[in-house]
């Protein structure tokens, strides 16, 4: 037992000891700290984005990275223009950031950014293709890339270590209003941004009113064409015996319309329907 234990923190002090601190203060040209500032690191030869931060009121950000990597830095701020620097560390570093104010476009070119991370009052905005590597599957592969989100194994969805009280698509109940359904049902690439609503209240008079803190939902934003469409999946099979089974779980999602189908017919001895069919 003792071996398995000193094996362990081995291994713990060894990662540890294989991550570097990147940190710093981003300012205005006028020296004013930027607050909200995204910064992202992608590791050169996976292009898997590996580091991320939000600068915070005083312009603070740290990130960790791993030793001796290429990355790829991005700072950005909406407005202003982005830095890009490549990075490999080998020991803590510290680096302080001035973003210049964005000039305007010619009217010839379009430039187009959108950031991975915006904050809005108690909501935080995240572009779920800025975390995407392309192997996601459903909702919950999704949220699992998102910094400060996380999902069990049984599919609840926690934020900084909260269980959400709700999960919305378009602002509208879907799933009824259930994590667990939505995370394991709703495929990835239909999800364009997810909003975390913290203090969240179902009568928006009450929320500078009441003490919503430890209230948080998601809201899903969808994909542009996503407004009508169908999803969800079918387990069947059949024996040599005349054994079978037919479970379709199938839903359908518009702006006026959302509906779902469950099943299960069978001859194999489970049951018709039961709770483990809706997770």
């Amino acid at each position: 037992m003792k071996k398995a234990f000193l094996f362990t923190l081995l291994l713990f002090t060894s990662f540890l000891y294989s991550q570097v601190r990147f940190e710093g203060v981003i300012t205005d040209s006028m020296g004013n700290t930027i607050m909200g500032a995204n910064v992202i690191a992608i590791e050169k030869e996976s292009k898997v984005l590996d580091g991320f931060g939000i600068s915070s009121d005083s312009g603070f950000y740290r990130i960790s990275l791993k030793k001796n990597t290429d990355y790829q830095v991005k700072i950005s701020f909406i407005g202003f223009q982005q830095i890009e620097l490549d990075l490999n560390l080998s020991e803590d570093f510290e680096k302080n950031f001035v973003l210049e104010e964005q000039a305007e476009a010619l009217d010839e070119v379009e430039i187009v950014y959108e950031m991975p991370v915006t904050i809005k009052g108690d909501t935080i905005v995240y572009n779920a293709d800025s975390f995407n590597t392309g192997s996601e599957k459903k909702l919950g592969d999704v949220l699992k890339n998102l910094p400060g989100i996380e999902v069990t194994d049984d599919g609840t969805i926690e934020v900084e270590g909260k269980e959400i009280t709700k999960i919305t698509v378009e602002g509208k109940d879907f799933f009824d209003g259930d994590s667990k359904l939505a995370t394991q049902n709703l495929p990835a690439n239909a999800v364009g941004k997810v909003e975390v609503l913290r203090n969240f209240t179902e009568n928006n008079q009450l929320r500078n009113v009441t003490n919503n803190e430890d209230n948080i939902a998601i809201n899903i934003s969808l994909k542009s064409g996503k407004d009508k469409f169908w999803f969800g999946e079918i387990l069947g099979g059949a024996g040599n015996d005349d054994t079978f089974l037919a479970a379709p779980k199938i839903f359908y999602y518009a702006k006026d319309l959302s509906m779902s189908l469950f099943g299960n017919s069978n001859n194999i001895g489970d049951p018709v329907l039961s709770r483990r069919d809706f997770y």
